[in-house]
């Protein structure tokens, strides 16, 4: 069985820094795919231009989304998963500074499976990581693989 991998879409490298330091430090050993923006995380997800090569029916068990990315927004990004037969159950967590109302809004309302506010302190963020990682990953029971929704 593989392991079940994250997909980390953040183009702030000391965010990145810091959410792979908090998953390291929860002893959370997946597998984690950075994409740096928005472009990135959809070509690794559909398989175009850099990322052709991967194996197309390995998805990441869990997407850590950021909203504020170049090229293609987080939004777009949420719009775009869900939009597409096979990601489109994907769990996507949205996991960005952003403290305005229309995001969570506008979040929730295209698909997202929860939204969370990156907390400054990094003790409170290592602990909103060890949670995530908790439920996405060992708790939640994906749909299964392959099979139309009814």
């Amino acid at each position: 069985m593989q392991q079940k991998s994250i997909l980390l879409v953040e183009d702030n490298a000391d965010d990145e820094a810091l959410t792979l330091r908090a998953l390291k430090k929860n002893n959370i050993q997946n597998r984690v795919v950075v994409a740096h923006d928005g472009a990135e995380a959809l070509d690794y997800l559909f398989g175009t231009e850099a990322r052709a090569s991967r194996d197309q029916d390995v998805m990441p068990a869990l997407i850590l989304l950021d909203l504020k990315l170049p090229k293609v927004d987080g939004l777009e990004v949420l719009r775009r998963i869900r939009a597409h037969e096979r990601t489109k159950l994907l769990p996507v967590v949205i996991l960005t500074s952003s403290q305005e109302e229309q995001d969570i809004l506008n979040g929730y309302s295209l698909g997202a499976n929860s939204y969370i506010r990156k907390p400054v302190d990094f003790a409170q963020f290592t602990e909103a990581v060890r949670q995530l990682g908790l439920y996405w990953l060992l708790l939640n029971e994906p749909p299964p693989v392959g099979r139309p929704a009814l």
